[in-house]
């Protein structure tokens, strides 16, 4: 729902703008109970949250400012590392010269509206917020968190989220299910089969690809992120350097790519394929791997 869009997505948009150009105009959006978005200039010594309104000056009181704050379940973190970004909030209250908002309001709301409202297999949009070793943290809603596994991320393995993702990237994610009020959820059910992924390419191109590991038997060159190729073993090669290979045989029964890499370099890949086969709906079952392959790799929801 466009309403309970992550954080940072509708801040442009012409009617938030629309929205915050008067002091009438906020007064409408109070009044229809409307989520709206603006810049956190400061958090005080009580982490009470000032919101640059343009027109008025607007302050989130601390226990306004997430859900979870008042109860200890959330911690103040949650607001102090919005200093800087957007945030989401409700129009609680005008007075003469400050505007009171409530973001936990909003989140409230986009809890209530939408998230509980999600089964496992829907898609989403959300936005990466920050990157652990284990996983990458996403807005799926009002600034409310959910976490990918490094694991779900992508078939091509790697080594920290950040090799896929990047702070601020606005991507997708399948919903797997529930762990108690968390949102569990994936992401590589998002970008394709082996066979969609393989059907870009053909045997005797030359395409630019990232070496994702070394091994004894040959170095793994990720082709897109749902699919890595084969290619012999050569000296001077590391993880993340960007790979030219030519693609010397494509093997669907075996799920595998032979490739013979041409040269290699530190500088960053381009890779021109988009990386999502699905943006929208929902799925029941994922199957990865191709009909009659040793190795099955399959998701249901």
């Amino acid at each position: 729902m466009t309403e309970f869009l992550p954080e940072g997505r509708k801040i442009y948009t012409s009617e938030n703008k629309r929205l915050l150009s008067s002091i009438h105009a906020l007064e409408t959006a109070k009044n229809q109970g409307l989520i709206l978005e603006a810049p956190c200039t400061m958090c005080d010594t009580e982490h009470n949250m000032t919101v640059d309104l343009k027109v008025i000056k607007g302050i989130i009181p601390r226990t306004e400012g997430a859900i979870g704050i008042d109860d200890g379940s959330t911690r103040d973190i949650a607001l102090i590392s919005k200093v800087g970004k957007p945030v989401c909030f409700t129009v609680t209250d005008i007075r003469d010269d400050v505007a009171i908002l409530s973001r936990k309001n909003a989140q409230l709301r986009a809890k209530e509206e939408y998230l509980d409202r999600l089964s496992a297999g829907d898609i989403i949009p959300a936005r990466v917020t920050h990157l652990e070793k284990f996983g990458g943290f996403v807005d799926i809603g009002c600034g409310i968190p959910s976490m990918i596994p490094i694991d779900s991320i992508s078939v091509s393995r790697i080594n920290h989220p950040s090799d896929r993702f990047t702070v601020g990237d606005d991507i997708y994610a399948v919903v797997k299910g529930r762990d108690e009020n968390h949102i569990l959820l994936s992401h590589k059910e998002l970008l394709g089969t082996w066979e969609e992924n393989a059907a870009l390419f053909s045997v005797g191109e030359t395409v630019s690809g990232i070496v994702r590991s070394v091994e004894d038997y040959g170095i793994f060159i990720e082709l897109t992120p749902n699919l890595a190729g084969l290619a012999e073993l050569k000296e001077g090669i590391k993880p993340g350097d960007c790979a030219c290979v030519y693609i010397k045989a494509i093997i669907p029964d075996k799920m595998k790519i032979k490739l013979i890499i041409v040269n290699t370099g530190e500088k960053s890949c381009i890779n021109p394929h988009d990386c999502y086969f699905l943006t929208e709906g929902r799925i029941d079952r994922w199957v990865y791997s191709t009909p009659g392959a040793t190795k099955v790799i399959m998701s249901e929801f």
